[in-house]
Parts: structure tokens; sequence; C-alpha cells
């Protein structure tokens, strides 16, 4: 249960940038330079310590079904993105954002201890960064304390998005009889 323990982190940070956001506002620019910098570090995990593994010992039932599941998931965002607007459509986008951030992150300890803390820490920057900026853009809509209230509730679907990828670890490797 690495995963779930270490998808706290990123959890915590969320609502620790929920708060932040209702302290202090950082400037835009601030914001949008780490915000790239924190999406380029999960980039680089992902690249580095994740794929390779993916590619070298991974099992082809997880790859096929993590294939499907994506392709149904962008379908539904792009029916859906018609119906929805305003911040009911910012929060299923970041909500689906952070699930799957936690699956991802779920995924990464399957494939290793390292790869997991990896991700976990930088997860844990991509997401403390997207918490300022969501709970400022709800702020504008929301009482700040609403806003705050909004942001730490979708900071529970990183664990869960960690749970759900827990039996992934069940399917039989690549190689192995029956796979």
């Amino acid at each position: 249960m690495a995963a779930l323990k270490f998808s706290l982190i990123p959890m915590f940070a969320i609502m620790i940038g929920a708060l932040l956001a209702a302290w202090r506002t950082p400037g835009e620019k601030q914001v949008a330079v780490v915000q790239h910098l924190a999406a380029g570090v999960v980039f680089a995990a992902a690249a580095t310590e994740i794929l390779p593994q993916v590619m070298h010992g991974g099992s082809p039932m997880a790859t096929v079904i993590g294939g499907a599941l994506g392709v149904a998931v962008m379908l539904g965002l792009k029916a859906a993105e018609s119906r929805w607007q305003g911040p009911v459509a910012l929060l299923a986008a970041i909500g689906l954002d952070l699930a799957i951030d936690g699956l991802v992150l779920g995924l990464a300890f399957i494939a290793g201890e390292r790869a997991g803390i990896l991700l976990a820490v930088a997860l844990t920057l991509e997401v403390l960064f997207l918490a300022l900026t969501l709970t400022i853009d709800l702020a504008g809509r929301y009482p700040k304390a609403k806003a705050i209230g909004l942001t730490c509730a979708l900071a529970l679907l990183v664990p869960m998005g960690a749970l759900i990828a827990q039996p992934v670890a069940l399917l039989p490797p690549y190689g192995s009889p029956g796979s």
C-alpha cells in the first residue's frame, strides 16, 4: 500500500495550495512559470522511470486495458465538452485529472517503488499549483471558504485513483504462463 501512502502527499499539497491561494494570490506569471516547471518534472519522471519499465516488463493485458480505458475517457470528455460550461466543467475536468494522476501514481508503484516515489514528488509539485489556480478561479465565483472546500474535496480523488490501480498488480506479468 505504498501507493496509497504516497498519494496522500499530493493530496495534502492540494489542500495547502487551496489555503495558500485564499491567503495570498500569486501573480499569473509566477503561477504559469511554476506550472510549466511542474509539468516538465512530471514528464521527465514518466519518461525516464515509468515508460522504460512498461516497455520491458509490462503486462500486455494491463496495456490493452489501460489503452482502452484511456480512449473511452477521451471520447467521454469530448462528448461532455459540449454539455458542460463554467465552473462545473472546470471542476469535472480537474477532478478527472486528479483521479488519473492518482491512477498513474498507483501504476508507477506497481512498476517499482523508485518510479512511484519519483512520480509522487513530481505530482506533488504539479497539483500544488493546480490547486492554487483552481482556488483562485473559484474564489472569483464563490466565497473563499466554498472555493477552498471544493478544491480540498477534489484532493480526495488522488488517493482514490491510486487505489483503483491496485488490481493491475494482480495481472500476470508479460511472458508468464497464462499471459
